[in-house]
């Protein structure tokens, strides 16, 4: 029996958008409580993409196993390239907008920038879901659009 390896990604996916909501959120108070205005557009990015990340990716596990018939190929395939077209913008804006900072100290500066780091692997593993998505959609394209991908069936004893 192969191995599914599309769990363990989306678990991935999701443990890291959790941290990468901390991080961000962390900046974002920063900036409230000590400035009075409100954060950088690039911080407040992150954590929609965070929040999107934590939406779709339980969908996106639970579905095709339990619910096959409230999942399509195509919308999976749709919903993983906007997932990793959200992070990549995200942590390029992000380190972008940190690069041009004149001085960036203290534990707020690093906690921006272990986003933008943990933004780079959620972009990559994203990346990854998406050409499995897009791999899946060209093997089926002949057939029927209700079955899900092997990697994500249920298999029995599993």
């Amino acid at each position: 029996m192969p191995f599914n390896y599309m769990f363990p990604l989306r678990a991935a996916q999701f443990l890291f958008a959790i941290i990468t909501l901390g991080l961000t959120g962390y900046v974002a108070h920063w900036y409230i409580v000590r400035d009075g205005i409100s954060s950088p557009s690039q911080i407040n990015f992150l954590i929609f993409a965070s929040l999107w990340t934590l939406f779709t990716v339980p969908y996106l596990t639970v579905a095709p196993v339990y619910f096959p018939k409230l999942t399509h190929k195509y919308a999976t395939l749709a919903t993983d390239a906007l997932t990793a077209l959200f992070w990549f913008a995200g942590f390029v804006a992000l380190a972008v907008f940190l690069s041009a900072l004149s001085l960036c100290l203290g534990s707020v500066c690093g906690s921006a920038k272990a986003a933008a780091a943990f933004g780079a692997f959620i972009w990559i593993i994203s990346s990854v879901t998406t050409a499995l998505a897009a791999m899946h959609v060209w093997r089926t394209r002949y057939s029927a659009p209700a079955k899900p991908a092997p990697s994500m069936e249920r298999r029995p004893g599993v």
